[in-house]
């Protein structure tokens, strides 16, 4: 209970004060070119909740981070602990989240001045349009960290992947780093309120360049990430995930 309870102060502290940062720098046009005001907002948000979750974050393949470019960095997703863990490691990135989350009390506003994108994911012509803004600010080198599965999961079996956040690297013609997190579940589940003390994996893999990919070849691309993020979870944790990733609306057994 004492994590819960000192996570959930925190969350509520530095969500108000570093939100109140980043919408008065995002107002005010505060270093605006590389917007490290709102950077270092979320940079201390994530990190301040994985410190009072008493979540110690192990990071394997540091060398696949680049900073000097935008990156799309595709995340398996089960707790909110996966977006504190991988959020805390990463320089000069944003999240594409749902347009739900905009309507949270302060959390929406702080989030919006640090520059996450809110979609609506029900609506395909918005969320396309979302993604096309969202690739002008990755060519101009800004990361995004997105979660091609949706939402979370039960367990850490590697579910089917939306096209989204592919059509997205193409149209930036950025790399996507598959992103393999591990041990958030039993910091955290889905559904539960309670924060367990524990150790994450935080896999970053080797960058697949998307040159050479077009919207056609979209599947192909999504392919190769889950496939990889299926095999670091199998090799590095015993996880098993099948071979059913989600091509052109419907589930489909991979080669």
């Amino acid at each position: 209970m004492f994590r819960t309870a000192l996570a959930a102060g925190t969350l509520w502290v530095m969500t108000h004060f570093l939100g109140a940062i980043a919408i008065l720098a995002h107002v005010f046009k505060i270093d605006q070119g590389r917007n490290r005001v709102q950077q270092w907002c979320m940079r201390t948000w994530a990190k301040s909740l994985v410190w009072a979750g008493g979540v110690k974050v192990v990071v394997h393949g540091a060398e696949n981070i680049d900073a000097d470019r935008g990156t799309i960095y595709a995340s398996n997703h089960l707790s909110w602990f996966d977006i504190f863990s991988v959020a805390s490691v990463l320089p000069r990135y944003t999240f594409v989240a749902k347009a739900e989350l905009r309507k949270i009390w302060m959390f929406g506003w702080g989030a919006e001045g640090a520059g996450v994108v809110f979609m609506a994911r029900e609506n395909r012509k918005s969320a396309f349009e979302t993604y096309a803004a969202v690739a002008a600010k990755v060519k101009a080198g800004l990361s995004v960290i997105v979660y091609p599965e949706g939402t979370r999961g039960n367990d850490y079996k590697l579910r089917p992947f939306k096209k989204g956040p592919f059509v997205l690297a193409i149209q930036a013609g950025a790399p996507v780093v598959p992103v393999v997190v591990y041990g958030t579940r039993e910091i955290m589940p889905k559904g539960a309120w309670l924060v367990r003390p524990g150790v994450v994996h935080v896999h970053l893999l080797a960058p697949i360049a998307t040159t050479g990919y077009d919207y056609e070849h979209r599947h192909d691309l999504m392919r190769e990430v889950w496939t990889r993020m299926a095999e670091t979870l199998r090799t590095a944790h015993g996880v098993e995930s099948g071979h059913n990733v989600l091509e052109s609306g419907r589930l489909e057994r991979s080669a």
